[in-house]
């Protein structure tokens, strides 16, 4: 039985269809994997979140409890963001929480959470100006962005290549000991 808990959070991007096969690749890794989406994720995965709750036992999740609900998951070891779009890192980078994911995301800077995230997005939102900062503030946040070489290098076609994004580097990139700063 695991012992170790990783929130799995996506946004989004093409990847996010393969999720199924990451949550049993992060669950031979030995992780109890809790799988939290954008909406819009939640959306496009729609027809699958009941058999990716029993996937991973847990309540797939996508909006906020209502106060006074019990907590469904256990307490994060480790998150991992992939795919995270162009808009989900810079709400995140920028403290903007109006979603279940970016503001887990956001607390666990705060509580020291072990986090990484690998972007996915294409090379001209990857120039914008304001994606540079943010994924400066996640490192200097002590985020571990994985982007560019060892991680995903933004697509220059404006389409997102899915068969192509590194989920094993993402999982990888949980064993290392610069994520547990």
């Amino acid at each position: 039985m695991s012992t170790r808990t990783l929130y799995l959070f996506s946004s989004a991007a093409a990847p996010v269809r393969d999720i199924a096969r990451v949550i049993e690749d992060a669950q031979a890794d030995g992780w109890d994997v809790c799988l939290g989406l954008t909406p819009t994720a939640a959306r496009w995965l729609g027809g699958s979140l009941d058999g990716l709750a029993a996937l991973t036992g847990h309540p797939v999740r996508w909006d906020h409890g209502l106060p006074g609900d019990p907590e469904p998951w256990p307490v994060a070891d480790a998150i991992l963001f992939a795919p995270a779009t162009f808009n989900s890192v810079n709400a995140w980078a920028l403290g903007l929480t109006s979603s279940f994911v970016v503001g887990v995301l956001a607390e666990a800077i705060g509580k020291g959470t072990p986090t990484a995230v690998m972007p996915c997005l294409n090379a001209a939102l990857a120039a914008h100006p304001q994606f540079e900062q943010s994924v400066g503030t996640l490192r200097a946040a002590g985020v571990r962005v994985l982007l560019g070489e060892g991680g995903a290098v933004p697509d220059g076609s404006g389409q997102a290549n899915a068969a192509a994004y590194p989920w094993r580097t993402a999982l990888d990139a949980l064993r290392e000991p610069r994520l547990h700063v």
